[in-house]
């Protein structure tokens, strides 16, 4: 036999690669999109996932879930992550493959219809649920095939994360132990099937409390302390300041969002106590943390402005935590190159993009696994409108194939 060959070569041949059942794929998006999920409430569609495993022949052993769930925030989760490793048959890098299992709440009654080359629910006031069903698919379609026809493959890891759209709980708490150290990552979300998505911002999250002195609103008001009145200042001082919403300073980028107010019971009280949540994005972090304390100081400035008539102030405290650094992988990145290659086996040529909202691979790569991010052909992802073009998904189908039996190479990288 001749000696193994190290480089890495590109398939151009969709004949070259085995085919998955695009059929049998799009069955099971369109099953998994109707099945309620929402964050923290995965388990329905995790049993759909492990049930096909099953059925294809894949063991009991190599199938696991970890405790991501209990180490969560948020309350009441029904599992955790969901893990599947198989031994390769050639050898190579171990490669993860991954999507989230959840959808946002507005998905929940989906009842997705095709018509033509797109999906949508046919209920107007739920989103579809592609996102992340799709991406789902994208991985049961590649294990199964791998299982029935037992293709020859590197060592895998494939892992369905929970609890990704509140937070990446689920693969910032993952049990790495139980992901085999890979070596290469790919992780499946929205958008176009040919975008290598190979970087994201990072988001800080703050909750805001409010506090200031109750009275009667018509028979004494100034006596209280609004505040609702110093919410108002604190948010109105960040927009006329350029501090709210899409954020451009000395070069430097960034958002801010007010997502979440709070606060009173009834228009003949002063109110109180307001809570607020508030968030802070850029991928640099230096200005981030600029923006983040922009905020801060404006809430605690608001609090102090508002007094009642013997000159006592409101308060204001302030909770905050990073919840995703942002990450840009290398051009040269091994997952990079193998993504692209992966991209132009089916004839198509991969596109570099760097997201504004967090995806797992930001968790990923704080664990010090390089991932890139892939779409499935969803689109208006968090909206009643939302879709899914059906040949995206197929080529997704096809990419995921391939990354999965490594035949957009010849050897290892």
């Amino acid at each position: 036999m001749g000696k193994r060959k190290s480089s890495i070569t590109a398939t151009t041949s969709r004949d070259e690669a085995f085919e998955p059942d695009l059929n049998r794929a799009f069955d099971h998006v369109m099953q998994l999109m109707a099945i309620p999920g929402k964050t923290g409430q995965e388990a329905k569609v995790a049993d759909f996932v492990v049930r096909h495993l099953r059925k294809a022949g894949a063991s009991a052993k190599s199938i696991e879930t970890d405790s991501a769930h209990k180490r969560s925030p948020i309350p009441g989760g029904q599992l955790g992550n969901l893990v599947m490793k198989l031994p390769g048959t050639i050898r190579g890098p171990r490669r993860l493959l991954s999507a989230h299992l959840d959808t946002v709440p507005i998905c929940v009654g989906s009842k997705p219809v095709r018509r033509g080359n797109t999906v949508r629910s046919a209920d107007p006031n739920t989103g579809l649920g592609a996102d992340n069903r799709a991406g789902c698919a994208v991985l049961l379609t590649a294990a199964l095939a791998i299982l029935e026809h037992k293709l020859p493959h590197p060592p895998l890891t494939f892992c369905w994360f929970v609890q990704e759209e509140t937070g990446l709980h689920g693969s910032r708490n993952v049990s790495k132990g139980l992901l085999g150290k890979p070596k290469l990552a790919f992780n499946w979300d929205g958008g176009s099937p040919v975008k290598l998505t190979i970087g994201a911002t990072g988001g800080y999250r703050m909750l805001v409390e409010l506090e200031g002195i109750a009275s009667h609103a018509g028979g004494a008001p100034e006596q209280g302390v609004s505040a609702i009145a110093i919410a108002s200042l604190a948010i109105a001082d960040l927009q006329r300041n350029g501090w709210h919403g899409d954020i451009r300073k000395d070069g430097k980028h960034g958002t801010s969002n007010v997502g979440y107010i709070f606060g009173g019971e009834a228009t003949n009280v002063v109110t109180d106590r307001v809570t607020l949540k508030v968030e802070a994005r850029s991928h640099d972090p230096k200005f981030r943390k600029r923006i983040v304390r922009k905020i801060e100081q404006a809430f605690r400035r608001a609090a102090t402005e508002v007094k009642n008539v013997s000159g006592v102030a409101g308060k204001a405290t302030i909770e905050g935590h990073l919840d995703y650094e942002s990450f840009l992988l290398k051009r040269d990145e091994p997952s990079v190159l193998v993504g692209e290659k992966a991209v132009r086996a089916i004839g198509e040529e991969p596109l570099h993009a760097v997201a504004n909202g967090g995806v797992d691979a930001n968790c990923l790569t704080a664990h010090g696994i390089s991932a890139v991010s892939l779409g499935c052909g969803q689109k208006y992802q968090h909206m009643v409108t939302e879709e899914l073009n059906v040949a995206e998904f197929h080529n997704a189908c096809r990419i995921g194939m391939r990354l999965a039996t490594a035949t957009e190479e010849s050897g290892q990288v």
